[in-house]
C-alpha cells in the first residue's frame, strides 16, 4: 500500500469549512486510548497491507503505554461456539453466500485460530481486549469498550487496524458522535487496496476526526518520546 496523501479537493473542502487542516493539535496522553481494530488472523493472515502496518501499530502502542495511555485491542466475535448461532444474524443471513457465511462465522468464533490476534502484534498483559459484534466497537450494544474507556477517564481515541473503510471508519465515526476526540492513524490502518483505504480516511477527515501519521501522532499530538526511534 502506497503512502497515503489526502486528495487536494478534500483538503480544499475542509479548509473552506473550518479554516484549518487539523481539528486537534494535541492530546493528553493519559486521557488517550489507541484502539486497534480487528487485527485477527482471519482478517490479516496473508493480506500484505495488513501485515505491513504491524510495526507501526507496535510502535504507537509502545508510545501510548509509556506515556500513561491505554492500548485497546478490539476483536470481532460473531459466534460464541463453533456450532452456535450467529451473534449478527441480519448480516450473516443477507450479505453472504452460504459458503462465505460459514467461513466468516467459523473464522471469527471465539477461541478459534482465526479469531486470535496475529502473533506479530505486541499485546501486553495490561492492555484491554474488547470483543465486538458489529463493525463499530462503539455503537450501542456492540461491545463493552465505551464503558471501559469511561472508567479510565479516556477522552481521546486513536484508531488503527483493519479494514480502514469498514470497522475502523465505523468506530471512528461513532467515537466522535458520542463525544470522543478521534484521530485515524493512516499508516496504522489498512484495507485490501489503496482505493478502499483512501475512502475510509477521506470520509472521516471531512467531519468526524483528523487523519495523521504515526510520526505525527507521537511527536506532535502526544508529544512523547518515540520508544522505537533510531539514534
Amino acid at each position: 500500500m502506497r503512502n497515503f496523501e489526502m486528495p487536494q479537493h478534500v483538503i480544499d473542502r475542509v479548509m473552506e469549512k473550518r479554516g484549518r487542516l487539523n481539528v486537534f493539535d494535541s492530546f493528553d496522553p493519559k486521557k488517550t486510548a489507541f484502539l486497534i481494530i480487528d487485527m485477527q488472523n482471519f482478517f490479516v493472515s496473508g493480506v500484505q497491507p495488513c501485515l505491513n502496518i504491524m510495526p507501526n501499530i507496535n510502535r504507537l502502542a509502545g508510545a501510548v503505554r509509556d506515556s500513561g495511555g491505554l492500548v485497546a485491542w478490539v476483536v470481532l466475535t460473531v459466534a460464541e461456539t463453533e456450532d452456535g448461532p450467529s451473534l449478527w444474524p441480519i448480516y450473516h443471513d443477507n450479505f453472504f453466500t452460504e459458503e462465505k457465511m460459514k467461513a466468516h462465522k467459523n473464522g471469527l468464533t471465539r477461541g478459534t485460530e482465526g479469531h486470535a490476534i496475529h502473533k506479530n502484534l505486541d499485546v501486553r498483559p495490561k492492555d484491554l481486549i474488547s470483543e465486538k459484534t458489529r463493525f463499530s466497537a462503539l455503537i450501542q450494544g456492540s461491545s463493552d469498550l465505551h464503558e471501559h474507556l469511561q472508567a479510565r477517564g479516556i477522552e481521546n481515541v486513536l484508531v488503527g487496524g483493519t479494514l480502514t473503510n469498514m470497522c475502523c471508519e465505523s468506530t471512528a465515526r461513532d467515537a466522535m458522535m458520542i463525544g470522543y476526540r478521534a484521530i485515524m492513524v493512516e499508516d496504522c490502518s489498512a484495507s485490501r487496496n489503496d482505493e478502499d483505504h483512501a475512502v475510509g480516511l477521506t470520509s472521516v477527515y471531512q467531519s468526524f476526526g483528523d487523519v495523521r501519521s504515526t510520526d505525527e501522532v507521537i511527536a506532535e499530538v502526544l508529544g512523547v518520546k518515540d520508544v522505537f526511534a533510531t539514534e
